[in-house]
Formats: C-alpha cells, sequence, structure tokens
C-alpha cells in the first residue's frame, strides 16, 4: 500500500513539475510582460539555466557512481589474484 502511495505522489509531483515548465516556456512568451501572471515565474533564462544544471549534476553523480564501482571492482580483482599467486606459492 505505501508503495502505491509514494508511487501516487512521485507521479503528482512529475505532473506538476511538467506543467510548470511547460507554462513557463511555451505559453509565457505569448502574455504580456506587464501581466501579473509573469510573478509566478522566474526570469526566462533559467528556463534553460536550470535543465543544463541539473543534467550536469546528473551525469557528475552518474559518473561517480560507475568510478566508485569500477574501483571496487578492480580491487576486488587485484585481491582474488594476490591470493590466487600467493596459494601458488605454497603450493
Amino acid at each position: 500500500m505505501l508503495d502505491k502511495l509514494v508511487g501516487m505522489a512521485m507521479l503528482i509531483v512529475a505532473t506538476t513539475v511538467f506543467l510548470y515548465y511547460t507554462t513557463w516556456t511555451l505559453l509565457m512568451p505569448f502574455v504580456d510582460a506587464g501581466h501579473p501572471l509573469h510573478d509566478f515565474f522566474p526570469p526566462r533564462v533559467w528556463a534553460i539555466r536550470l535543465p543544463v544544471i541539473i543534467i550536469l549534476l546528473g551525469c557528475a553523480v552518474v559518473g561517480s557512481f560507475l568510478g566508485m564501482v569500477m574501483i571496487r571492482s578492480n580491487r576486488k580483482k587485484a585481491a582474488k589474484a594476490k591470493l590466487v599467486a600467493a596459494g601458488k606459492k605454497k603450493a
């Protein structure tokens, strides 16, 4: 039951963000500059900056995770090779 609730909350948040961003980038250019609706949105330059920043941060996180996995995997392989080499020396 909790997983359905979390899924529904994630769906609502994603839909809200999508509608807000779509309104901001696609509809607001056609609204007069003095209209009070512009007070609900940041400057248009952030419509490009925010996705770029999010993509760069996401790539950095994924790259760091992959780097850590590769380093740990290499350490395990080196330790295993060391044990195998030590076992051959004794025999």
